[in-house]
């Protein structure tokens, strides 16, 4: 059995994800016909558990899945901090945000719930 931590998904794989996202009835956004900028992926830390799922499903490359940052870190209540500390110290973050489109493959393809698409003004 291949090693999920040595082995990356394979391309089928991520594309089975996002077709799996894309068919959620749930799916949030403007089915990726926003302007750019004009929704923002949020990500609660404290929900994060970093599998990737975000990364794996973003046709706009928006997420990466970092070490979290010191001062994110400590802005947590102590038992979402366990938790952090539990699944590698890492979690999800948006650095091309302004890339996002709002098609919500990212907020459905989450298995925590931690993704919201919020509206900008």
């Amino acid at each position: 059995m291949a090693d999920p931590l040595l082995d990356p998904p394979s391309k089928r794989t991520i594309a089975a994800k996002a077709r799996r996202a894309a068919a959620n009835p749930n799916r949030p956004g403007e089915e990726c016909k926003a302007a750019p900028a004009a929704y923002a992926p949020v990500v609660d830390h404290a929900r994060c558990e970093a599998k990737g799922d975000c990364v794996a499903v973003c046709p706009y490359d928006v997420f990466e899945v970092e070490p979290i940052a010191q001062s994110d870190y400590r802005a947590l209540p102590w038992l979402s901090r366990l938790k952090v500390r539990v699944h590698g110290m890492k979690t999800a973050y948006t650095p091309r945000a302004d890339l996002c489109l709002a098609c919500g493959l990212c907020v459905v393809a989450c298995p925590e719930g931690a993704i919201r698409l919020i509206r900008q003004a």
